[in-house]
């Protein structure tokens, strides 16, 4: 059996130790995801990344954290300027429209794209964007790594990969939950034929009260069993990850008519989807930083 570091245990009473009204996945739901893309890197990574799991794993939540309630109320400069960061609402266009707009040079020209089309970019949210930028970073990161001139300026690096790493895993978490990537991200809005939940308590619901009741770290674990890749076009795979997420909208919506995703419920097709978006989020995780570390080798 694998000896625990003090570190990790540490994390893991954390994981099980905080309050339910956060956002998000929850402050609980984001270190989960990122415990398991952590723990799971190639041993190909350098030493220094694998064993900062526990760092890894707190960090996961760090985005969120930057949107408390007392600090917005002092400056609400940060909580607006980065909410859009969150999520992306892909369905306030037409494929054609959105393929385009994600075809962007950066964040500045999609939101010329979108406003072109009518939707603001605060609306629409810029996730692709967010993740795009911080794997750069980070894959820049690594570059210089390999280059330090000394063991010193190594260590300032390494403390840099470490928070990079940490704040982009929280960018790729948000987007295994569905309701980060529709416009129907707190309730049904608008036509809704099949009857589905209007609740705008849904996000919290879903995110935050029924996983931190029901999903633990080896329900994630036993869903993530893809062997780590280093994709060869990441803007293509982060387009790809955000677009399989969305697809489950409906199927999140259907679950929670049958039975609605609260603290108390207990049945097997809601755990099983709640684990699978969260292994999903942990699985895209660990293959872009190996992405950003196997890329970081080429000029």
């Amino acid at each position: 059996m694998p000896l625990v570091s003090a570190g990790m245990l540490l994390v893991l009473a954390l994981v099980v130790s905080v309050p339910r009204e956060l956002n998000a996945w929850g402050d609980y739901g984001h270190r989960l995801i990122g415990l398991v893309a952590a723990t799971t890197v190639p041993s190909e990574m350098p030493a220094f990344f694998r064993e900062a799991a526990p760092r890894l794993a707190y960090l996961n939540p760090e985005p969120d954290r930057w949107k408390d309630r007392a600090e917005r109320q002092l400056e609400p400069a940060l909580e607006g300027g980065t909410s859009p960061d969150h999520f992306i609402d892909s369905d306030l266009l037409t494929p054609a429209q959105l393929a385009g707009a994600l075809a962007a040079r950066d964040r500045w020209a999609f939101a010329d794209s979108i406003r072109a089309a009518g939707v603001s970019p605060q609306v629409m949210g810029v996730l692709p964007f967010a993740i795009l930028e911080y794997t750069s970073k980070l894959r820049g990161d690594f570059r210089l790594w390999r280059i330090a001139p000394d063991s010193t300026v190594r260590a300032w690096i390494e403390q840099r990969i470490i928070e990079d790493a940490g704040i982009l895993g929280h960018f790729v978490a948000d987007g295994s939950n569905p309701h980060h990537t529709t416009k129907h991200f707190n309730g049904w809005v608008g036509d809704n034929p099949n009857g589905f939940t209007t609740d705008n308590r849904f996000h919290g619901r879903f995110e935050s009260q029924y996983v931190q009741a029901h999903i633990r770290e080896a329900d994630v674990r036993a869903a993530a069993t893809s062997a780590a890749q280093s994709f060869p076009d990441i803007r293509q795979a982060v387009v790809a990850y955000l677009a399989r997420t969305n697809s489950y909208v409906d199927t999140l919506y259907a679950l929670d008519r049958g039975v609605p995703f609260r603290a108390e419920t207990t049945t097997a097709d809601q755990k099983a989807f709640a684990a699978a978006r969260m292994a999903a989020g942990a699985t895209m995780l660990r293959d872009l930083w190996y992405t950003a570390w196997v890329t970081s080798a080429k000029p």
